[in-house]
């Protein structure tokens, strides 16, 4: 009878819950740039292959519909940006390296809009998918130079039968 007001505390028990409950969050899935002229680490195109990494999320079509879209804004942005580099190269000793500040300017722009075509995508269709485009900088795997490259990330799911 002594033992029947004791309170008893069951830490393994709740260690091993802790356990089941950990969430598995795959590792995201970066797209270099594989196009031939890159102005300030912005490649003029991705590739549209398909990675293995996103088979059984996300169909094959929305994923290069989506690369396509992205693909267009470069197209158009891009060599308007060569044009001015091209004229700010010509005149930068006369300038004192002012007259690069246009394709500064516009490489700023270009990286906007691609910003906000991934943020389209990810409202419109890959938030519901528990996926996430961003555009990311990141170091050249042959050099120190920067680049930027498209990052898929996975939204880790909310465990709802998970205890409070």
């Amino acid at each position: 009878m002594a033992d029947f007001d004791t309170i008893y505390e069951e830490r393994e028990d709740e260690e091993e819950n802790i356990d089941n409950y950990t969430i598995y969050v795959p590792d995201p899935i970066i797209i270099r740039g594989a196009g031939n002229v890159t102005i300030f680490g912005l490649s003029n195109k991705f590739e549209t292959d398909f990675p293995p990494g996103l088979s059984a999320k996300v169909a094959p079509e929305e994923f290069k519909a989506t690369i396509t879209r992205i693909n267009n804004v470069l197209r158009k942005a891009l060599p308007v940006n060569v044009k001015w580099l091209f004229c700010g190269c010509i005149c930068c000793c006369c300038t004192l390296g002012c007259s690069l500040w246009p394709v500064v300017c516009l490489s700023k722009r270009t990286r906007h809009s691609l910003e906000k075509v991934l943020d389209w995508e990810n409202s419109h269709l890959y938030q519901k998918l528990g996926l996430h485009w961003r555009l990311n900088k990141q170091r050249c795997d042959s050099s120190s130079m920067m680049e930027y490259v498209l990052v898929l990330e996975f939204i880790p799911k909310v465990p709802i039968f998970r205890p409070d």
